[in-house]
């Protein structure tokens, strides 16, 4: 596909990716908020776990499913964020796409899986049984649960890089500026090693990405969207020294003006306008 065919594409479909972008970042935050309310344990024992997971079954099953919408919804942004570098540069790899894509659907898969097995398995454990400390570690301890835990981690490991390289590659391109660039690197990185419990930086990452694929970004969207080509940030230092070229620097020295040599003529002043000198007389 050329650049006028790309950009055509990119002028029918930007605001529905912008729409996409900035939902996945809502469902994101609003799964994690729905996760913190309900009732939660304050002393970490196994059967008690499990009967406060029994009661607020239905908010963990709700924010699975959230969960799981916004991690489709990534992937989509990512892809087609990924579609754009690639289109503007051959350089760009395909499996980037499909580890972004790979990981927001296995993700989103495994967290709801998990989610409605374990509701079964708290609810078997509290309505059955004599609630021990044994009968606990036996539920949730076999071997399925092992094998979802194992796979949504590396399903979060695939996100996480997915997230980190099609941002970097969408920064060489042009496409993001260096500020969104970066932020998208350290979102994903987040994707894997969570600071807060709520994801307030990928919620932004992905409203403000949604935004800029709009065409409504405050200072106007990267050359490289207008143009279809790619259209590398120069370097801070190339930056620099031309801002250096271009205005002196503050507190340098302003150069004195020389002296006009003597019986040059001042541009500007005619010979009318220099003062005689006096004559002196002779007796």
């Amino acid at each position: 596909m050329n650049a006028e065919a790309q950009l055509a594409y990119e002028a029918r479909v930007h605001n529905r990716h912008a729409i996409v972008a900035i939902l996945a970042g809502v469902l994101l935050v609003a799964a994690s908020a729905v996760q913190l309310g309900g009732p939660h344990t304050k002393v970490d024992e196994l059967t008690i776990d499990l009967i406060v997971a029994n009661k607020r079954f239905p908010l963990d099953l709700v924010a699975s499913v959230l969960n799981g919408l916004g991690s489709l919804l990534v992937a989509w942004t990512l892809s087609y964020l990924y579609r754009a570098s690639a289109a503007r540069s051959p350089d760009v790899k395909p499996y980037v796409r499909w580890i972004a894509v790979v990981g927001g659907v296995l993700a989103a898969i495994t967290g709801v899986i998990y989610a409605i097995i374990v509701a079964v398995k708290v609810h078997e454990f509290v309505t059955t049984g004599a609630q021990t400390y044994d009968e606990a570690n036996r539920l949730t301890g076999s071997s399925g649960l092992l094998i979802l835990q194992l796979v949504g981690q590396a399903a979060a490991l695939l996100l996480a890089v997915g997230v980190v390289l099609v941002a970097l590659n969408a920064m060489r391109q042009g496409l993001l500026t260096r500020f969104m660039g970066y932020l998208g690197i350290f979102a994903g990185v987040l994707v894997l090693f969570q600071i807060t419990q709520i994801p307030i930086v990928q919620g932004y990452w992905l409203a403000a990405l949604g935004y800029l694929i709009s065409g409504r970004w405050p200072t106007g969207v990267p050359p490289a969207w207008k143009s279809g080509r790619a259209e590398p940030w120069p370097p801070s230092s190339m930056r620099g020294q031309s801002m250096t070229q271009r205005s002196p620097r503050r507190g340098s020295p302003t150069p004195e003006p020389q002296p006009a040599a003597a019986g040059a003529v001042t541009p500007g002043r005619t010979r009318a306008g220099t003062p005689k000198r006096k004559r002196k007389r002779r007796n």
